[in-house]
């Protein structure tokens, strides 16, 4: 276990620094790997689902890829994120890195995306980025909006780099909208957006997707708040009986 352990340490010094890593490269490798891990291991000792929606710390984020399959090459080209706070949106505490890519994204992505290849090669590796944007979330529930996506890549990204599964909560935003909306086809961001008469700008950049599935969702909590549900096992037993 002790051998893995260092071989990783290893292959992570070699990826946040590319070329011949040097002890105090492995050390600071070490000790964010350890964070991460005591981060997993808080996510274990305490259930959110009885904290009150109000009060919840959230960390809602958005990825872009450059497709929709990890296990075929597919690859995490940026992660934006933006903290909550219940319904309250912490724009000073945000998250946004792009990231090297093993292989070049088509020119569609790139013009979806808006990112340029001479950013993306300029950009941290993987490891990097996912340990940094685990220390900035910590024990907050993640929320996406088609969150199956993100867990997804972050699963597969996750185990690929770290050897550690994905542990963390993540709601998907359509979670709360079909109770306070539940009359409503609201399935892309964009409608869903329209629905509150959210304004929409700069679209598939992970950074400004991110914020605006934050105002989604603090829609929807205040909504979930009136409507009577105060904390999420509210809600997962509504659904559960509403099926």
């Amino acid at each position: 276990m002790m051998n893995n352990m260092i071989q990783l340490v290893k292959q992570l010094s070699t990826k946040l620094s590319p070329g011949i890593y040097t002890s105090s490269q492995q050390q600071s490798a070490a000790n964010q790997l350890a964070h991460v891990r005591e981060i997993q291991r808080q996510l274990k000792q305490h259930d959110v689902l009885d904290t009150p929606l109000m009060d919840l710390p959230f960390v809602v984020f958005d990825l872009e890829t450059s497709g929709f399959n990890p296990d075929v090459g597919d690859s995490i080209l940026s992660i934006g994120a933006i903290k909550m706070k219940g319904p309250t949106i912490l724009e000073e505490s945000t998250f946004y890195s792009t990231i090297q890519p093993k292989k070049q994204p088509s020119d569609e992505i790139l013009a979806l995306t808006g990112l340029t290849m001479d950013e993306l090669e300029a950009s941290p590796a993987l490891a990097d980025v996912l340990m940094s944007f685990y220390q900035f979330v910590g024990d907050a529930t993640l929320v996406a909006h088609h969150a199956s996506h993100e867990k997804r890549f972050m699963s597969h990204a996750t185990w690929q780099t770290l050897r550690l599964t994905f542990q963390h909560r993540l709601v998907d935003t359509s979670f709360l909208t079909r109770v306070v909306a539940p009359n409503e086809e609201l399935v892309t961001l964009d409608e869903c957006c329209a629905f509150y008469q959210i304004e929409t700008s700069n679209r598939h950049h992970a950074m400004s997707d991110a914020i605006l599935a934050a105002k989604l969702w603090r829609e929807n909590v205040q909504k979930a708040d009136v409507m009577g549900f105060t904390s999420l096992r509210d809600v997962y037993v509504h659904l559960a009986k509403s099926k």
